[in-house]
């Protein structure tokens, strides 16, 4: 014999529900008094009182409206043909200026409130920085063009240019680099890190927007890729995943001795390097047409048309047992 449960609701067990979840918010009054009292101290990081900061959502769907109109028709669930294409970039171009120049605004005025500044009419100038950005798409377009064609030139695996385009990790965080490039030159703060560090994420593949890098540029794979701010890359230049161009570590008194100096290396034209390959240092250059072979640890300069490759391991071969 079975007896049913009782599933009813006990009255009395539900006020003393109520009753605790009631005690537990009123203990909440004081600790956010005590949170609110932290972040008063200096040592607390708090964006207030600083100027509205930029929005990291707002800058993320900048990204992805640029990469829509940088490749038009690649990244829209609308249908782009030749008859509305004009209307589609129009409408999309317009959207991003004002986004764009908000946000830029934004960026500036908040450093103008934190270091207490002059003012430097930042909302005329979050229109100026916007419109040159845009007006620099056609350029950024052509260099991004050179980009998925060396990709598509030096990889069997890739079918068409649409594959590259619409999958290929590097060709993303070279075009979020360009961008963010762009407005890094234009001494725009906080936005163009905000970027970088988004394509970071969703790629694993992290490029300082103060990089300078050539034409015809290819991340193959791209996982782990690092690209220090002051690295200089030329044309025709292809790496492998794991790749790190980046600086030599420097004593904690020396930072500010060193900050905006040349740390990272110089990478010359047509040089391939392969996957967790470690370069490092401001003074180190690859000279053109080297070939720098995966795991090595360069932190000097290698002329131009040499290879640099590890030795050979010594790899040792057993049976299984009971083979």
């Amino acid at each position: 014999m079975t007896t049913k449960k009782n599933t009813e609701a006990d009255p009395g067990r539900c006020k003393n529900d109520a009753q605790s979840c009631g005690d537990y918010r009123r203990r909440l009054a004081p600790l956010i008094e005590e949170i609110i009292s932290s972040c008063r101290k200096t040592h607390c990081h708090a964006g207030a009182d600083n100027g509205q900061l930029p929005s990291r959502e707002a800058a993320i769907t900048i990204l992805h409206r640029l990469r829509d109109i940088l490749f038009p028709g690649y990244f829209t669930s609308e249908k782009i043909d030749p008859v509305n294409l004009g209307f589609h970039v129009g409408r999309a171009v317009s959207d991003v200026f004002d986004a764009m120049a908000d946000q830029i605004t934004r960026s500036i005025r908040h450093d103008c409130f934190k270091y207490d500044l002059p003012c430097t009419d930042c909302v005329q100038r979050g229109y100026e920085h916007a419109l040159a950005l845009l007006e620099a798409l056609p350029e950024l377009q052509d260099l991004l063009e050179k980009d998925v064609s060396a990709t598509l030139d030096g990889d069997p695996a890739a079918r068409s240019t649409d594959e590259i385009i619409f999958s290929y990790p590097g060709i993303f965080a070279v075009t979020v680099y360009r961008i963010a490039n762009r407005l890094w030159h234009m001494e725009i703060p906080l936005l163009p890190r905000m970027m970088s560090e988004y394509v970071h994420g969703k790629t694993g593949i992290d490029i300082h927007p103060g990089a300078t890098i050539g034409e015809r540029f290819v991340i193959d794979h791209g996982t782990g890729v690092v690209i220090g701010e002051t690295a200089v890359i030329g044309d025709n230049v292809r790496i492998y995943q794991g790749v790190t161009i980046g600086a030599l570590s420097v004593p904690a008194g020396r930072i500010t001795e060193i900050r905006g100096k040349k740390r990272h290396p110089t990478i010359e034209d047509d040089v391939i390097i392969y996957s967790g390959a470690t370069i490092l240092g401001g003074d180190t250059v690859i000279g053109a047409r080297c070939v720098i072979g995966g795991n090595v640890w360069i932190t000097s300069s290698v002329p131009a048309d040499t290879s640099v490759m590890m030795e050979s391991p010594r790899l040792i071969y057993r049976k299984q047992p009971g083979d």
